[in-house]
């Protein structure tokens, strides 16, 4: 009688376990199928569009070889073959053109924003450009004082609202 009450201890130990992973996988087949049921109505990741449109559409009239902006933003440095064109974000034209050899073939901006490097891989070379922006004042009519002609005008707004 002891044996097959081992036995008897024995299979209710093996059957308890088998309903324990039935449970188990039961519990899963469950939390599955709410899973996928419930797909539709949860929240889906969105897909978006880009919305774009041109800002600015520059005619060079030469090969643009490279790009680089200054460190502030304010201006893009256009490399072409013999020239750069320094073109002025804020005012969305190009201000100044400098006249550079036609190796050059890379530019690249530096931590001053009145300076940018030009790279030539022909003939490795390497040339650092500091420029500086000059402002025109119309001042016909205005009062002065010296000559009208002079190299050099100090303005003063004194008057300035």
């Amino acid at each position: 009688m002891g044996k097959s009450k081992k036995l008897w201890d024995f299979s209710r130990e093996r059957s308890k376990k088998k309903r324990a992973r039935i449970t188990a996988m039961l519990i899963g087949l469950v939390l599955i199928s709410l899973v996928v049921g419930s797909w539709p109505f949860l929240p889906q990741i969105a897909q978006a569009d880009v919305d774009w449109k041109i800002i600015k559409d520059l005619d060079l009239k030469a090969k643009p070889l490279d790009i680089a902006p200054s460190a502030d933003g304010k201006w893009l440095f256009i490399l072409t073959p013999g020239e750069i064109f320094i073109f002025s974000i804020p005012e969305g034209k190009i201000s100044d053109r400098i006249p550079v050899d036609k190796d050059f073939d890379r530019v690249a901006p530096l931590p001053r924003p009145d300076m940018f490097a030009l790279t030539s891989s022909t003939k490795n070379a390497l040339q650092v450009i500091q420029f500086e922006t000059i402002y025109k004042f119309d001042l016909t009519g205005l009062p002065f004082k010296g000559p009208q002609e002079a190299s050099v005008t100090v303005a003063v707004f004194d008057d300035y609202q």
